[in-house]
């Protein structure tokens, strides 16, 4: 541990003297927020407009920055040619779900009329980011990046025919990783949707799906930060041993969530400690002091640094050191995912202090996010929406809320969430959609009091990040 130390105080020297916040990079860009006064420019200057979509807590867009858009050649051609345009994706959900097959990051090129030509994935090296922009100024015609969209075909039904609801069923079996758990063979993490219809097919009797539950669930504790608590995003190689260290709030509530569920299923220790770790981060590092929820936290301890070795210590290593920034902003939609994960959490534990924290998150937003019109908007300021997620998002909060509580008349739920649905929908649904509900989920029950658990299993501890980035062609 202490020859640990000693390699990580060497390597954070320069950190450390610049009093726990990196000095800014040299800025040779100037970075543009996105908007039509840019396409405007673009077609009175007749230049070529290159999107960077990232994301704050992203190790390989830190790494971008740090020698792509540092690279004098890169530089020197993008300044002469094109428009450059930054944008967090958290910020933009539209862009984000348009996007987000490219990311993180993702680099889009436009023409001057906004018309794409170029979509890639991922990280571009200065050498790679130089032959690209030349490409693009030789010969604008868009890549094979870039398809026609299909025009969307609605079913004349909203019942799935029984054939493909046959071949949904054996996919969903068939991307199974039965060696390693989780759907999916490459990167693996918590598919909570995965793991929740699982659960309710367990519910039903199906042991095989079970089985894939509980192999999932107890592989997926391998990333829990045992030191903070929080998952980190996912793990590369095919395996449960090599993460990626951010912690988003959308994997933290859904994490949250589906462990609670868990417990209150199986009644395994470890699921509930699971559930109650993550917890205990957001309260500690996503929590404002208004009670609302901030975003996430960033993969890196220094910007484009791999985090493996920082990740290995214990707290009070970790804080002599500094703690990954935190990216501040509170958005409805990713504080309706903490809310409906708390709510459930204390729905499975009777435990009231997380009611409290739901209920405290969810005031915040009514007050300082809800629209005059209905639902609710993204930040504080927007330039873009209203996005239906955040709307979709805090209406499920106060639908879980109530279903924690079944307090009809007291329920913040009672009149919000019907405030929200009127932006959702104005036309009520038809009569009768022939669904079934399932089965009803076990009964909730409280903790024994008393009741001792045992702590997670300890992760593996990651060799690093590995070095491999995937880009798409051209």
């Amino acid at each position: 541990m202490r020859q640990l130390l000693l390699a990580l105080s060497l390597a954070l020297s320069a950190f450390s003297a610049w009093g726990g916040t990196r000095p800014p990079l040299a800025a040779p860009l100037e970075w543009n927020p996105r908007s039509a006064e840019v396409f405007a420019r673009a077609k009175q200057e007749n230049r070529f407009v290159l999107l960077d979509l990232e994301a704050v807590w992203c190790h390989w867009c830190h790494v971008m920055d740090a020698t792509t858009y540092q690279d004098p050649a890169a530089v020197a051609l993008l300044k002469s040619k094109y428009i450059v345009v930054k944008v967090d994706q958290d910020s933009r959900p539209d862009l984000a779900s348009r996007y987000e097959d490219y990311g993180w990051p993702a680099t889009i090129v436009f023409d001057r009329d906004g018309r794409e030509i170029v979509k890639r994935q991922g990280y571009i090296a200065p050498r790679e980011m130089v032959s690209m922009l030349r490409a693009i100024v030789a010969d604008p015609a868009p890549g094979p990046s870039v398809v026609a969209e299909q025009p969307i075909e609605f079913a004349a039904s909203p019942v799935l025919p029984a054939e493909m609801r046959e071949q949904l069923a054996a996919n969903y079996r068939l991307r199974y990783d039965s060696k390693n758990g989780s759907w999916g063979f490459q990167q693996k993490f918590l598919d909570w949707d995965g793991v929740e219809y699982a659960m309710l097919l367990a519910h039903q009797g199906d042991a095989a799906a079970e089985k894939m539950a509980l192999q999932t669930l107890t592989a997926q504790l391998n990333l829990i930060d045992p030191v903070w608590g929080g998952v980190y995003q996912y793990s590369t190689d095919g395996d449960w041993k090599h993460p990626h260290f951010e912690k988003i709030m959308q994997f933290q509530a859904e994490n949250l969530r589906i462990y609670a569920m868990a417990w209150q299923q199986w009644r395994k220790p470890e699921y509930l400690q699971a559930a109650l770790a993550i917890r205990s981060f957001l309260r500690t590092f996503l929590t404002s002091p208004d009670g609302a929820f901030y975003t996430s936290q960033n993969a890196d301890l220094i910007d484009g640094q791999h985090s493996a070795a920082y990740f290995k210590l214990n707290d009070t290593a970790r804080r002599r050191l500094g703690v990954p920034r935190v990216d501040r902003h509170v958005y409805a939609r990713e504080n309706g995912w903490a809310i409906t994960a708390l709510a459930v959490l204390s729905q499975a534990t009777a435990d009231a202090t997380c009611m409290a924290d739901a209920e405290r998150a969810a005031r915040w937003a009514i007050e300082h996010r809800s629209l005059d019109g209905g639902g609710f908007r993204h930040d504080e300021r927007d330039s873009a929406g209203p996005y239906l997620g955040d709307t979709l998002a805090m209406t499920r909060a106060f639908l879980s809320l109530y279903a924690a509580t079944q307090d009809r008349a007291g329920s913040i739920a009672r009149g919000t969430a019907s405030n929200s649905s009127r932006r959702i929908s104005e036309t009520p649904p038809a009569p009768d959609m022939s669904l079934r509900a399932p089965p009803p989920m076990p009964p909730i029950g409280r903790i024994r009091s008393g009741m001792k658990t045992s702590r997670w299993p300890a992760p593996q501890t990651p060799p690093g990040a590995p070095a491999a980035i995937r880009n798409s062609a051209r």
